[in-house]
């Protein structure tokens, strides 16, 4: 991704914005760095309805999501019920 390549105005007033973005910039932190999206977040917050955040915020049901796909597959691949 491009670290704040999304501006407000790309963004249609009252929009709802999913950043899946997740970019690693530097940063004067104890870190050295710290996680962005590909949407310029403070500037999009204020034309978007709502606007997930970087981090925290789709990548936790990304997560989820793929594990149970993972163990579908399996189970339909060896023939043994998982009832999810």
């Amino acid at each position: 991704g491009v670290p704040g390549m999304i501006d407000a105005s790309m963004v249609k007033d009252g929009a709802v914005v999913v950043d899946v973005g997740i970019n690693q910039v530097d940063a004067d932190n104890e870190k050295g760095y710290e996680l962005v999206g590909d949407v310029d977040f403070e500037s999009v917050r204020e034309t978007a309805s709502a606007i997930t955040p970087v981090p925290g915020g789709v990548g936790p049901m990304t997560r989820a999501m793929l594990l149970y796909n993972t163990v579908t597959a399996a189970s339909l691949r060896s023939g043994v019920d998982v009832s999810l």
